[in-house]
């Protein structure tokens, strides 16, 4: 065999070349994520309480059971519930009113988690 001239590699350098080869981050990288993720927990900190609707802050606004709003996925589960033998998609979306898009993910969802069954293709079930 050969041998191979030139300066040998020192181990330093090789750990900085895998370092910068792989994006592998340096304590000092680490260091200056960490102060960044301070500061904006400190501006969060600093954001006063919630800011009031515009319902709330006329006068006769919504009274406390108002305030109890059925979310999407509420809405939808109500809608599976009011039928026993199941519902089709079509009804579920002409009941809502929901796009066809957020009505799929809402239906992934609530099956997912277990609160609806598919029966079979486009009819629902609740669990």
């Amino acid at each position: 065999m050969t041998k191979r001239k030139g300066k040998p590699v020192s181990f330093d350098a090789m750990v900085k070349f895998f370092m910068m080869h792989y994006n592998i981050p340096t304590k000092s990288d680490i260091e200056k994520l960490n102060a960044k993720l301070d500061h904006l927990e400190n501006l969060i900190k600093s954001i006063p309480g919630p800011v009031k609707s515009k319902s709330e802050n006329k006068p006769g606004g919504r009274t406390p059971s108002e305030k109890a709003v059925l979310t999407s996925s509420d809405m939808v589960l109500e809608i599976v519930k009011s039928f026993q033998e199941g519902v089709g998609f079509a009804e579920i979306q002409s009941r809502s009113g929901f796009e066809n898009k957020k009505l799929r993910n809402i239906i992934f969802r609530l099956n997912k988690i277990g609160k609806i069954r598919r029966k079979n293709r486009g009819c629902y079930t609740a669990s």
